[in-house]
Order: structure tokens, then sequence, then C-alpha cells
């Protein structure tokens, strides 16, 4: 799983689920593009925060017959704690979740796809701002 492949952020999911179309002709120009699962389950907890449960996740279940969902098993696990102790190191603490995800990018050598900063704190992960 090397190469110039993308996994998304939730933060990017998000934008393309609220309409911005910059952002969802960029993915639309990808052969293939991933997300993990722990990206998923964030966007779980935000259909499950909402009143219209169904329209919300009736777009999640198109978006996902576009892209390949990326596991955590224990090479993950090696790399979230390596990063964590790197962190705790520079004293620069960030979101569980995040860590997993920036693991997940790490060990399958993608680019990540976010909005969020704080990515910037982890060494050796590749990183575009869409």
């Amino acid at each position: 799983m090397t190469g110039n492949k993308f996994l998304l952020d939730t933060n990017i999911v998000i934008e393309v689920f609220d309409g911005n179309t910059v952002i969802a002709d960029k993915i639309n120009q990808l052969s293939e593009f991933y997300i993990s699962a722990v990206v998923l389950g964030e966007l779980y907890i935000g259909i499950n925060r909402v009143t219209n449960k169904a329209k919300h996740l009736k777009k999640l279940n198109e978006f996902l017959k576009l892209c390949v969902v990326i596991n955590i098993d224990s090479a993950t696990a090696t790399y979230y704690g390596k990063i964590i102790a790197d962190l705790y190191k520079k004293g620069k603490p960030l979101p569980v979740n995040d860590v997993w995800i920036a693991a997940s990018v790490i060990q399958h050598k993608f680019t990540l796809v976010t909005r969020d900063n704080h990515f910037n704190e982890i060494a050796g992960l590749n990183i575009k701002s869409w």
C-alpha cells in the first residue's frame, strides 16, 4: 500500500457532506481513497447526535461505497505507541483518535488529508491540507 494514496480525516469527509464542492472535486479526481475505521467511528458519533439520523446515515452509506476503510491492527498499535511517546516527550499531546488516524497513515505510507494543524506535531506524517 505505497504510493500517492490519500486517507481522509473526519473534517474532510464532513466538508463533503456539508456540500464543499472544491473538496468533493478533488476527491473525485482520485482513483482510490481511504478512511480509517476511527474516522468512520467519529462520523457515526456525529450521526448519533443529530435529529435526522436517517438522512445522514444514507449519506454516509453512499460515501462508504466509494472509499476503502482501513482497520486498526497490531502494526497500527506499534506506530500509535511510538507517536504517543514522542508527543509526550515534546509536551504536545493530541486527541487519541487523531493519533490512531496518524498511525494508520504512517503504517500504510498514505498522505493524510486534513484541516487540523495539530497533526504537524507528528514526525514522519505526510500531510496535505485541502
